[in-house]
């Protein structure tokens, strides 16, 4: 009976060390998709702020 119990602790402790680390994985693919949402958003306000005309000519005179 020793021996059965164990193997039931063994199976319930690694369905729960499985189910954690399911729930860590969905919490980091959360994180990067929030992330790389968050750097389009960055990426597309800096190149809208940018002036087409800059740079265009340069002042070479002394």
């Amino acid at each position: 009976m020793d021996l059965s119990m164990s193997i039931a602790a063994l199976s319930v402790g690694m369905a729960e060390a499985r189910t954690q680390q399911q729930l860590g994985i969905s919490v980091l693919k959360e994180a990067m998709e929030a992330s790389g949402e968050n750097v389009m958003e960055l990426m597309e306000g800096i190149s809208a702020s940018l002036d087409p005309a800059l740079g265009a000519t340069v002042d070479i005179m002394a």
